[in-house]
């Protein structure tokens, strides 16, 4: 997407694309179909350039938000941990509790 100037000839506008794996450039024209042309591939820039952004700043929340809960969750297999330990429990192979023989 791009206006050129060749051979002093007055610009032109291209787009990119790709077509079979390779980059085909795609001739637009001159003057007010082109400026059209021009402008709405601006705005779909600019749209994609906005939702990428938003994406990038939820995608932050979540993993602040999921680095909170890990936290808590350790806190609380930490405090489960305990509990069970003074209550006479031990964690057994399979990581199941039983409470101790003798007891």
């Amino acid at each position: 997407m791009a206006w050129e100037t060749r051979n002093g000839r007055g610009r032109y506008y291209t787009r990119s694309k790709r077509v079979d794996g390779r980059v085909v450039r795609e001739y637009l024209g001159t003057g007010l179909p082109a400026e059209l042309a021009a402008e709405t591939d601006a705005l779909g820039r600019a749209q994609r350039l906005a939702e990428c952004e938003a994406w990038n700043r939820r995608r932050a929340e979540i993993e602040a938000t999921s680095a909170v809960v890990g936290r808590f969750a350790e806190g609380v297999r930490a405090l489960t941990r305990s509990t069970l330990q003074a209550a006479g429990y031990h964690q057994h192979n399979r990581g199941e509790w039983r409470q101790r023989r003798g007891r």
